[in-house]
């Protein structure tokens, strides 16, 4: 994708990396749309970021998803890029239903029907535009699993053959699919995550983020280098201690 000169709408984008990635954008010369569930959130950001649109959504609720989309159109017809990035994270204990059941089926609902919901309301727009770009986003997680999100895992790794599949799809459109898989990053994702010095900070993930898609336009992943350690596991064949080392190293699973 081109890194300016686009309309860009992040739901799921209040905080974090939407937040951050929303910004770096706007200083790009791209007018940017965050989408978020909290409204007093959505309204703190418009007044701090001028010149940021802002649409309450939430990614879980079909309907919410449709009604803002209607709204983004109606405001930004010239709307050529959407960043699927709303998600969340849990840890799970999968040794009794009761203690799993409810997270899993909140985070598939939101990580993997989430996205198909925005895609579904955004692609025939898209379709119509000269350059478009869907961005989604996966998770290192999606090629090595940390033992104690399993329901995470799975929908990262949803995502990421969901990518593969529509980008086969769509290479007869003008729309674009492009992958972001970030690494454990500062944030407020998972409880104490922000304070987790094995994790890349924010404001290094997001630069680094922004430069690949200045110097890498034809990417279909964006991968940071921290990234590949997990992306690439596999293929150097050394799956089991790449698992082994992260869940040794995870304080969540202490």
């Amino acid at each position: 994708m081109n890194i300016s000169g686009n309309t860009v709408f992040i739901p799921g984008a209040t905080s974090g990396i939407g937040l951050a990635l929303a910004l770096q954008l706007q200083a790009r010369g791209n007018t940017v749309i965050v989408g978020g569930r909290r409204t007093e959130l959505l309204e703190r950001i418009a007044a701090e970021h001028p010149g940021i649109d802002t649409v309450q959504i939430d990614t879980a609720d079909a309907a919410s998803v449709r009604a803002a989309a209607e709204r983004v159109l109606a405001r930004h017809p010239q709307l050529n890029v959407l960043v699927t990035m709303a998600g969340i994270m849990r840890v799970e204990d999968w040794h009794k239903p009761e203690t799993f059941l409810a997270s899993a089926e909140e985070i598939v609902t939101t990580n993997v029907l989430g996205p198909i919901r925005l895609i579904a309301a955004f692609v025939a727009h898209l379709q119509a535009q000269p350059d478009a770009t869907i961005v989604t986003v996966s998770s290192g997680l999606a090629f090595v699993p940390l033992k104690v999100t399993p329901s995470y895992n799975a929908s990262k790794a949803a995502i990421h053959m969901l990518s593969e599949s529509i980008r086969l799809q769509l290479a007869d459109t003008s729309v674009r699919v492009v992958e972001l898989e970030p690494p454990s990053v500062r944030t407020a994702l998972l409880p104490g995550q922000e304070s987790n010095d094995l994790a890349m900070p924010l404001d290094e993930f997001v630069t680094e983020v922004v430069g690949l898609l200045e110097s890498q336009p034809d990417a279909t992943e964006i991968q940071v280098e921290q990234v590949k350690f997990l992306r690439y596991a596999e293929a150097r064949g050394d799956y089991d201690q790449v698992v082994a080392t992260i869940n040794a190293a995870d304080p969540h699973g202490k």
